[in-house]
């Protein structure tokens, strides 16, 4: 199931996709929460019997919007945290120069990094080294703290794709990744929430990034280091995960920084596509 929150007539909304339409929440004969954020953090989205339920009314509503009508925001407004892993994928440390970290090498994002996912990346004036990162962002879907590898996909509520989108001199100068990572428009997100049975097995999906109809990165989620239950398992060890946190899980090899014979970056007018198989894909093009 594929869950959006979107814009029509001047209000924000959220619905399911079915086809190419969006039926609206409030119109399944379901009560629902009146918020996406809300639902999420009620833990519904990891309850089988309950997802079966929103499925069977979806499928079967009649009133329907056409995609095209609708402006698709990013899934979750408010989400609690925005964690982001850093070097997750082999290729991507050896084609920046680094080694394996001995650990999770993780950093936040804040909530006004946020935008939709076919809204502009707003290239900031701080900056002269604009980057993409595609990646599979990972919601959890109940708060849980200590929770073992075997149970970690009890919490998922479901994925959505992300770009980490990275101002490569401020990242470097700093020293650490936050603020580099962190500008407005920095955290493309969508297009919608997949739910997880629609994803069963998340480590075997392809990820590809494009930029002006280039392919610039090209893996599958396998090649992963850390997998996502020990991603899970691990930060829940000394964190509290709650219902509405999301995950990023890092980047393949293939950024614009790195590429020989010298970098690719980004630059205003580029159109920025990232598409993970079962998700669909977002697209954002960098304006000043």
């Amino acid at each position: 199931m594929k869950i959006a929150r979107f814009e029509h007539d001047s209000k924000t909304d959220y619905g399911f996709v079915v086809g190419g339409m969006i039926v609206q929440a409030s119109k399944i004969g379901i009560e629902l929460p009146e918020t996406l954020d809300k639902l999420v953090m009620s833990g519904s989205l990891v309850n089988q019997t309950f997802l079966s339920r929103l499925q069977k009314a979806s499928s079967a509503a009649k009133d329907k919007i056409p995609m095209k009508q609708v402006r698709l925001l990013h899934p979750l407004e408010r989400p609690g945290k925005i964690i982001c892993l850093g070097r997750n994928y082999l290729q991507h440390i050896v084609e920046g120069g680094n080694t394996p970290p001995k650990g999770l090498m993780i950093f936040l994002k804040p909530l006004t990094a946020l935008t939709g996912p076919y809204d502009p990346i707003i290239y900031p004036s701080i900056t002269k080294e604009l980057d993409y990162e595609g990646e599979l962002a990972v919601v959890i879907g109940k708060t849980v703290k200590g929770i073992s590898r075997e149970e970690a996909y009890s919490a998922i509520a479901g994925y959505m794709i992300m770009n980490d989108v990275s101002a490569r001199d401020i990242q470097l100068t700093d020293k650490q990744w936050t603020r580099g990572k962190g500008c407005d428009t920095f955290a493309p997100m969508g297009p919608w929430l997949t739910t997880k049975e629609e994803v069963p097995w998340p480590l075997n999906l392809y990820i590809k990034t494009w930029v002006n109809e280039e392919i610039r990165q090209d893996d599958n989620t396998s090649n992963m280091l850390r997998k996502v239950d020990e991603i899970i398992a691990h930060l829940s060890e000394g964190m509290t995960l709650e219902a509405g946190d999301i995950i990023s899980t890092g980047t393949p090899q293939g950024v614009g920084y790195y590429m020989k014979p010298y970098p690719r970056l980004l630059n205003p007018g580029d159109k920025v596509r990232i598409e993970i198989e079962r998700l669909g894909y977002i697209e954002n093009v960098v304006r000043i």
